[in-house]
């Protein structure tokens, strides 16, 4: 291959941002893409083979161009940009990026960041009914949150409702210290943080007060029609199906769903079908009901939860083929 040098132009303000902490951030690039990466009297010159050249341009462009905008670079908007201009799809950073959902408290502007997250809160704009399915560090919940405060805000509804089952993972309720409601809130204390980021703690007291924002035990649920409401229910793998159904039935007119749940994080006891497992099942094709399914990629976490989220699904896969391989090995044996 032919061997080149090009040179391209970052603005010495956003430098240190594209380049990262001890330009770990170019290193990265210069292992991945197999090129080599030097800053002299501001110019960078990108050198290797033709091809890699070409993509290293175009991912220090894409981060340029981030950073031009505002935003501080991290390690998964490096692996990200790399791994889509490995795919030959460029400035797909850039394009989720003008998705900006709402500010946190602080100001930070809350956007999707992967393919996977855009497309979910794509399909929440669009839908009635959402289930976001993936492993943990995608930003299922907080997305969700997310667009849940700005609907609220918005005045597009007049309630926020966040549940989720409390099942006892390891641990038993009537171990734990206080009443009832001291119990539960360790189980809804994720839910608690987003709203607290995103909205403040103040004003979420303010509207919790207010009956406006209600944090609950999916059992809390039953027997209830809820009109008007942004409505989300986490966890939802460890519902059963009679709860999953019971859930569902209580949606009300002018009130959106938002359904979170990762399969392969279940509490419930052996033998117990998952409600969210069913309601896949049941309800796949229905119009006004989106599923999206998100992956390791869409993982925003720290990288070494990617690795571990796609080291633990490959793991998972092997097995399932083992199992399935024995399967068929003792049907063959009965047949002969």
């Amino acid at each position: 291959m032919e061997v080149i040098s090009e040179v391209i132009k970052v603005p010495a303000a956003d430098q240190p941002n594209v380049f990262g902490q001890f330009d770990q951030h170019i290193k990265k690039l210069e292992r991945q893409m197999k090129v080599s990466v030097t800053d002299r009297n501001g110019e960078i010159t990108v050198s290797g083979n033709m091809p890699y050249v070409k993509r290293a341009k175009a991912v220090i462009h894409e981060l340029t161009e981030l950073s031009m905008r505002g935003n501080v670079i991290q390690e998964q908007n490096v692996d990200y940009a790399i791994a889509m201009n490995m795919e030959e799809k460029e400035d797909v950073l850039l394009e989720i990026d003008r998705d900006c959902i709402c500010h946190t408290v602080s100001g930070k502007p809350v956007k999707p960041k992967t393919l996977g997250q855009k497309q979910y809160v794509d399909a929440i704009r669009n839908n009635m009914i959402v289930f976001g399915l993936g492993p943990a560090g995608t930003g299922k919940t907080y997305l969700a949150m997310a667009m849940a405060i700005t609907a609220f805000k918005n005045q597009e509804v007049e309630r926020i409702i966040l549940t989720r089952p409390a099942i006892e993972a390891g641990e038993k309720l009537g171990f734990l210290p206080g009443d009832l409601q001291s119990k539960i809130d360790p189980y809804l204390r994720p839910l608690y943080d987003a709203l607290y980021q995103i909205m403040g703690a103040e004003t979420f007291t303010k509207n919790m007060e207010k009956g406006l924002i209600e944090v609950a035990p999916l059992a809390y649920m039953r027997g209830r029609t809820l009109d008007n409401a942004y409505i989300i229910l986490d966890e939802a793998q460890n519902t059963t199906p009679a709860q999953m159904k019971m859930f569902l039935t209580r949606i009300g007119f002018g009130s959106k769903v938002i359904i979170t749940g990762d399969a392969s994080q279940k509490d419930l006891s052996p033998g117990v079908s998952s409600g969210l497992d069913i309601a896949v099942k049941v309800l796949r094709g229905i119009e006004g009901i989106s599923f999206c399914h998100l992956t390791s990629r869409d993982v925003v976490r720290h990288p070494l939860v990617q690795k571990i989220v796609k080291a633990y699904e490959n793991y998972e896969l092997k097995a399932d083929s083992t199992i399935k391989r024995k399967s068929r090995n003792a049907s063959y044996g009965k047949r002969h």
